[in-house]
Formats: C-alpha cells, structure tokens, sequence
C-alpha cells in the first residue's frame, strides 16, 4: 500500500471509520444535552433540598458544569491511551463510561429517597461523563481522518461533527415531547428517567459497529516501530507546543454555540431583561439551527477538501463573530423572526465552516505518535475556557445595562478573531501526505499532484 492510499479495506473501512465516529458523537453528545436539559428542569426538584429552590437551581447548574472541569484530565489520560493503546480502544472506552455513566443518572434515587447521598452520586456521574466526553472527538477524529482515503480527509472527518450535532437533535426529539406532552407528575416522577435509560440503546448500536472498524494503518505501523513514545502527552508538550497553543485559540470558537444557546437563552427569556420571549419558542433555535448543521457540515468538510481547512475555518471564525451582533440586536428589539434568521445563519451554517473542519484539521497538525494527547488536551482547554464565558457575559452585561447586545457581541467577535488569527499563523495540511503530518519540513503535494492522487485514491475505493 502507498504513502497515500487508503487504508486496509478500502472504502469500507473508511465508511465503518465514519459511521464509528458519527454513532459516537450522537451518545456522547446526546447524553450531554439531556443532563443539561434536565439540570434545568428537573434536578432541583429532585436531588437537592427543597427548603430553597433558589440554591438547588444554582446547585443543579453546577453539576453541568462540573463535566467541564473533568475534560481536561479525561484529555491527559484517554489521550494517552489513544496514542499508546489505540484509537479503536480508547474510543470503546469513552463510548461505555458514558452510555453507562448516563443510563445510571436514570437509575439514581432522589434527595427524598436517600438524601445527601442522591447530589453526592450525581456529581460522581457528571464527572464520569465529563472525564470520557473528553477523548470522543480527538478519538474519533484521528481514527477516520487516519482511515480515509487521501484527498477525502475532510469530508469523512466531518462527520464527527455532524454526529454531535445530531444527538442533540435526538436528545430534543425524545427530552422536549416527553416534557410537553406527560402531566408534570408523571414526568417529575419517573418520566425524566426514560431519555437517560434509552442510551443503552445507542451503546448497542455503537458497539456493533465500532468493533468492526479495525485500527488505523498508521497507527499500527507507528505501534510496530521501536520509537514508541513512552509518554505520548510529554512528547506533544515538547514538540507540539505551537501548534496546541493554536488548537486551544481555535476551540475558543465555541463561544458561538455559548451566544445562540445559554447567554442568547437568558437573554431572551430572562424577565430581568425585559425581551419576553417564550422559553418554548426560544428552545426552538438549537434545534433548528442543528437540523441545518447537519446538512451543511459534510458539504463544508468536502470543500475543505478543494481549497484546503484554513479558508473555511478563517470565514467561519470572522463570518460567525460578526453576525453575533445581528442575531444579539434582533433579540434586543424584540424580534422573534429576525432572531431565528440570525441564530440559523450564525450557528446553523457560516459557524460550521469551523466546526466541520477542525475534525481534520486538528488532527492533522500533528504526529501520529502522539495526535490524540495533542488534539484532546488543547481542544478541550481551549473549550473548557469558554463554558466561563456565559458568568463573565452576565457580570459585564447585567440586566439594565446599556447596549447589552453592543458588549456581549463585541466580547464574542473578538474571541472570533483570536481563532481566525491562530488558524491563520497554522500551516496548510489537506495536501499532506500521512506520514508526513506533524513534521514541521512536510511538503505538501503540489495541486496538480494532490488532484491526481485524490482521483485515484476514489477510483480504488
């Protein structure tokens, strides 16, 4: 086999690769959607104390994001599995702590039933599911982009993030009818339970297919050389440094999502505010603004094929910060339709051209010895930063404030433009051969070349 053809099995190693990924990402982030819907709408009734409702919210809220706190040691360990284990294995194990994790929050008993003892093995859970999301996207987006055919690294990379995308669709799909449509008795009572017991079934699924996918090429054939890092995560400390530091700057994108989805909530909806939106309006925007993610995401991966990942990932970055002060305005002037147009340009489709890119981009800024540790450390602290963005948002602009959409909107494109600048300061990867990603003297394949080994590639698959 060549430098830079496909992996062993062709075609279908390259599907099962994209399909392990996909089903991943949906219980993963599946799993993640439901603990925070229900850390809003049912957990402070139920496991905590009843005597004040105003510190059980506050409580229940923490919990969510005490999975933040666990994503960055879930990067140092499971990276260091990826890399010295492998990639099939170290994604088995994020996929069952979990779906196992979450089917077990829909097993817990309440604050009533034992007490301290219910919030006490909530947290352990959340911190369960934080500590595995952790390794899922590097994981899984090393494994595809390492099995796909050359020339096609960004299209099927893509398609971890459309399975993020789509379990949070799914999470929606089955959380918000059961909340709508059960008496409010039913569901406080056992109703809540059912969409976290459903992730065995999602478990199932990805198990069946992630043990047909075999492991990468490249890393088997890092795995039989005799220079195998001891320690994967002091090696990209070492030698990757730059190119973490611009991964982490990229990830802080995700201030995006934190605009459409908590601050946009709360500013919204929030009486202290004075918009008066419908909160069940309002739910509406991620979901829309998914369902679109889902179609845009594998085009964008396959242009990122075309004209290689910093183009997309610089407009997305720019694109996105700017109609921040858009979809920010329509909410402060109290239009409903102007705010689901923006929210659905903003983070429905200019916005995915840096999340359907950065699957293979990332990845591909670094070795293969030690690509998952690199990719899982700085991602997730470059995220984790801005799961504090929504404190800091509601500290600079209070309700009451002037021109609160003006602050947030200028805080937001700023951080856009950190990322946009960091994605620029990278060098060009789609027209890299495997084994040369992470050297710093990689020469990528000239245009004509590259073109002519990506037809080929597609023809032999």
């Amino acid at each position: 086999m060549s430098k830079t053809s496909p992996a062993k099995g062709g075609r279908s190693q390259s599907v099962k690769a994209a399909a392990s990924g996909w089903i991943g990402s949906v219980l993963e982030y599946y799993d993640f959607f439901i603990y925070a819907t229900a850390a809003s709408l049912v957990f402070p009734q139920i496991f905590f104390p009843s005597h004040d409702p105003k510190m059980a919210i506050v409580a229940s809220l923490a919990t969510y994001g005490v999975g933040y706190v666990a994503r960055p040691i879930g990067a140092f360990v499971l990276g260091h599995l990826g890399d010295t284990m492998g990639r099939k294995k170290v994604l088995l194990t994020c996929m069952f702590l979990m779906g196992f994790s979450t089917c077990a929050v829909g097993l817990l008993p309440t604050y009533a039933q034992v007490g301290v003892m219910a919030p006490v093995l909530l947290v352990l859970l959340r911190l369960v599911q934080g500590f595995a999301v952790a390794g899922e996207i590097s994981g899984a987006s090393s494994m595809i982009m390492e099995h796909a055919p050359f020339g096609r690294r960004g299209f099927f990379a893509s398609f971890t993030l459309q399975g993020v995308q789509a379990g949070q669709v799914l999470a929606a799909a089955v959380f918000l009818p059961l909340a709508h449509f059960m008496a409010p008795e039913a569901f406080q009572s056992w109703g809540w339970r059912i969409p976290f017991l459903l992730s065995f079934v999602v478990i199932v699924a990805g198990w069946i297919i992630r043990r047909e996918v075999e492991e990468t090429p490249a890393f088997a054939a890092e795995e039989a050389g005799e220079a195998k890092p001891r320690s994967p995560v002091v090696e990209a400390f070492r030698t990757s440094w730059p190119d973490m530091i611009r991964v982490m700057l990229m990830s802080l994108m995700n201030t995006i999502p934190v605009v459409a989805t908590v601050f946009g909530a709360a500013y919204a909806v929030q009486p202290a505010y004075g918009v008066g939106f419908h909160a069940d309006v309002y739910l509406w925007i991620p979901v829309l603004g998914n369902i679109l993610a889902c179609v845009i995401i594998p085009m964008v991966g396959s242009l990122s094929d075309r004209i290689g990942r910093r183009p997309p990932i610089i407009v997305g970055a720019l694109g996105a910060g700017l109609l921040a002060f858009g979809y920010l305005y329509a909410i402060s002037i109290h239009s409903v339709p102007l705010a689901i147009v923006m929210s659905l340009l903003m983070w429905g489709v200019v916005y995915q051209g840096y999340n359907a890119t950065f699957p293979s981009f990332y990845p591909e800024l670094f070795a293969t010895r030690n690509r998952v540790s690199s990719m899982a450390i700085s991602q997730n602290i470059g995220t984790m930063i801005t799961a504090m963005l929504p404190a800091l948002f509601a500290t600079v602009a209070p309700p009451g404030s002037d021109s609160v959409w003006l602050t947030v909107a200028s805080i937001a494109f700023a951080i856009t433009v950190v990322s946009a600048l960091a994605a620029f300061s990278a060098r060009e990867t789609f027209r890299v051969p495997m084994d040369q990603l992470g050297q710093r003297n990689a020469r990528p394949l000239d245009r004509a070349t590259y073109e002519a080994q990506r037809a080929a590639a597609a023809l032999r698959a």
